[in-house]
């Protein structure tokens, strides 16, 4: 059979196939969807951080207009605890208890039949708590340290003897802030009971882990459950879990036998779904006075709630950055009194690069030696951990193209050198990876009579482009024209899929449609091969092509016949084959599996006299295997880029130090770069398709974000003279 590679459809820069609804205001969020008789539900959160409840005075609420119930810890039925999935435990049951371990805490939900009868009964509740005294510091030295819960830390050789004997070091503590994921749609659900069987629109990343969620949590089974997810208004990472607010929906719609519908308001995102943690990193870096790395000490504490266990290794990636052969990583996590911390874009890579890659600038500087030519100094082409190639790494071909695109080697290398009027002019780079991340895939495959195909599987699309890229791939797998097929998700319903997140759905539902796809076609092929009136009677289905909605032998394409004729001929409607992926075994390859890689060259400007800080440029070199849709892995680029420099410049969820009240909980209070801040974006491609997956993609979600703060970080200093470790960088710190 043919593959995928020999398609040109695969790669072309198709506009998105659900642009059209998007643009129009016809595509369904989540919150966009209303059952008819539906009641609405609203949480009331904890105005401390860390007690316990001692009364909820609820009548007030109770006997207000429109109110149907008031669910609290002494009343809501308990429920059971979900899942354990990839990404660690559920979160706790909400309800379950009268202790309070974060400030804005659901602990009640208030039902009613509009929601502004159930926002202005939420108001109503009053609260006596026994107050105590919270943990908001992370390096306050009560709070629970957590040892690596997964096994991640590393060491090889002997970096302490390294460090001491090295002829340069560098010695150095970062810090990185809260920040909170803030999509645009605000997370929404709607829960529906029919006897024992629950509906669920929800705002998710990964509608099968809620399915699950919720089948363990009101003990019945997962095939009682279907969760409908056709359009996410963003996540970041947030939908990456089935949080309380979830639950207490369905809990409350089964209560209440009717269908009951939630909407979040924006402060209440900001302790409800997650948030970036903060952390301290303290990195120690040895090396020789030509450059070249004899040591790696990269250790983190990291933010953790009282009662979750979410995980972000932050130094994993030093590990096998660079090649050094003395290499420590460690990564502990403080338990304090704040809201659930969860993945966002790019987590644990956006913290610990940040510290990796600001550390060798420093040490760049030191040398006195240019920044890119530090790292391709140190580059590898194997493993350092085992020693074994990457299945895919142009990260040479990062630096070379970014750099000759960027002019960075135009700059004058003294900081503070370069100036524009009464901007400070400074350059700045950093290298990016995010690490191969994966899970198995299904897929279903349909060719209709009318020569039409479906293609299915239970992933969402969050604005990734899966609508478009997989009904891309499927069209080039069954050599038809991308307007006869349709990529149908955001069903649970469907073939199960792993989450949309860690820059692996693209690379895993890939790998199951085409699997689907070369099974059906497989089945086209049998079928004929014993059709005494098929022109492809006898020939083995291991020898066809496909190309035009025909099979044919290959290399003969006047010898095939179409779908539509097969189905005929065998009175059959339409025609299914069913595909799985699961992840590459490393053993199995002879190789390691890579992530994507990248280089971003940055260029800002700082005003002498004020230190306002304004990005001017950014070129990002990006090795993403196989694109397989140049426009949108462009558009996936753009958006990290964004995410980037608000990482590094603005963003800071701020608790306030005494209450653990988060102050800053509005997008009025809550800073994000917005257009004025954003400059011209450039990216670039290079690379060759990824030897460890069937379509050769290694996926660009979170790539694009990593390395955009070190690399505005650098400039920083380059422009002025400053090394600054916190993010994000204010105006202050350069005064």
């Amino acid at each position: 059979m043919s593959t995928v590679e020999s398609r040109p459809l695969v790669g072309a820069g198709v506009s998105r196939v659900d642009g059209p609804r998007k643009v129009t205001g016809t595509a369904p969020y989540p919150m966009d969807f209303s059952i008819p008789g539906q009641a609405y539900g609203t949480v009331v959160q904890s105005t401390v951080a860390a007690g316990r409840i001692v009364r909820m005075h609820t009548e007030a609420a109770e006997g207000a207009p429109g109110v149907l119930a008031v669910l609290t810890h002494a009343n809501a039925p308990s429920v059971g605890t979900g899942p354990t999935t990839v990404l660690g435990a559920s979160p706790p049951p909400p309800l379950r208890n009268d202790r309070i371990v974060h400030h804005g805490q659901h602990i009640a939900f208030v039902v009613a039949e509009t929601p502004e009868q159930a926002t202005a009964a939420a108001r109503l509740v009053r609260v006596d708590y026994e107050v105590e005294e919270p943990l908001l510091d992370l390096r306050d030295p009560r709070a629970e340290q957590v040892l690596d819960p997964w096994e991640m830390d590393t060491s090889r050789g002997d970096p302490g003897a390294a460090l001491e004997s090295a002829e340069v070091t560098v010695r150095a503590t970062y810090t990185t802030a809260d920040n909170t994921n803030n999509p645009l749609g605000l997370f929404a659900t709607v829960a529906v009971w029919e006897g024992d069987t629950l509906t669920v629109h929800d705002t998710s990343q990964w509608p099968s882990m809620v399915r699950t969620t919720l089948a363990m949590v009101f003990g019945i089974p997962e095939s009682s459950v279907r969760v409908l997810v056709p359009y996410v208004g963003g996540g970041f990472g947030a939908g990456l879990r089935a949080w309380p607010h979830v639950i207490l929906t369905a809990l409350a719609a089964r209560m209440l036998k009717r269908p009951v519908k939630l909407v979040l308001t924006r402060p209440q995102m900001f302790t409800s779904v997650g948030h970036r943690p903060s952390g301290v990193q303290r990195l120690s870096v040895g090396a020789t006075r030509e450059g070249d790395l004899v040591a790696l000490d990269h250790r983190s504490l990291i933010s953790l709630s009282i009662e979750d266990n979410d995980f972000e290794p932050f130094s994993s990636g030093t590990s096998f950055a660079y090649r050094c052969p003395n290499v420590i990583t460690r990564d502990r996590q403080a338990r304090i009194n704040i809201a659930v911390p969860t993945s966002m874009r790019a987590p644990a890579e956006a913290q610990g690069n940040f510290a990796l890659e600001s550390a060798l600038d420093e040490l760049a500087c030191t040398l006195g030696m240019d920044p890119l030519d530090l790292r391709v100094r140190n580059h590898t082409d194997v493993d350092p951990r085992n020693g074994l190639p990457w299945t895919g790494k142009a990260i040479l071909e990062c630096y070379e193209a970014g750099a000759r695109r960027f002019g960075w080697y135009d700059r004058n290398p003294e900081p503070r050198s370069m100036r524009d009027g009464n901007w400070l002019v400074g350059y700045g780079m950093a290298s990016a990876m995010f690490p191969y991340f994966a899970q198995p895939c299904s897929a279903q495959a349909t060719v209709n009579s009318d020569g039409s195909a479906l293609v299915r599987s239970a992933a969402t699309d969050i604005g990734t482009g899966t609508y478009t890229v997989m009904a891309q791939l499927a069209a080039a797998e069954l050599g038809l024209p991308l307007d006869l097929v349709r990529f149908d998700l955001g069903d649970s319903d469907m073939p199960n899929s792993m989450m949309a997140g860690g820059s692996g759905l693209t690379g895993a539902l890939g790998n199951a449609v085409h699997d689907a796809c070369r099974r059906l076609v497989r089945s086209f092929a049998e079928l004929a091969r014993g059709d005494t009136d098929s022109p492809l009677r006898g020939v083995s289905p291991d020898d066809v092509e496909c190309g035009g909605g025909r099979v044919h032998p290959a290399g003969r394409p006047d010898r095939g016949e179409s779908y539509v004729d097969i189905l005929a001929r065998h009175g059959m409607s339409e025609l299914t084959a069913y595909g799985n992926s699961t992840p590459p075994v490393a053993t199995e390859l002879g190789m390691s599996p890579a992530g994507a890689y990248g280089a971003k060259f940055v260029e800002v400007r700082v005003d002498a006299d004020l230190g306002l800080i304004r990005v001017a440029r950014v070129v990002s070199a990006i090795d993403g295997g196989r694109i397989l849709n140049a426009k949108t892995a462009r558009s996936q680029i753009i958006g990290g880029t964004v995410g980037g420099i608000g990482m590094a410049l603005y963003e800071d969820t701020v608790t306030d130090p005494h209450t653990g009240r988060i102050a800053n909980g509005t997008f009025g209070d809550y800073l994000i770069a917005v257009n004025a801040d954003v400059p011209e974006l450039d990216v670039v491609f290079v690379g060759e398709p990824d030897r460890g997956t069937a379509t050769g993609t290694k996926g660009v979600g979170e790539v694009g974000l990593v390395g955009i703060a070190p690399a505005i970080s650098n400039a920083v200093h380059h422009a002025t003279g400053k090394r600054l470790r916190d993010l994000p960088i204010t105006l202050d710190a350069l005064l």
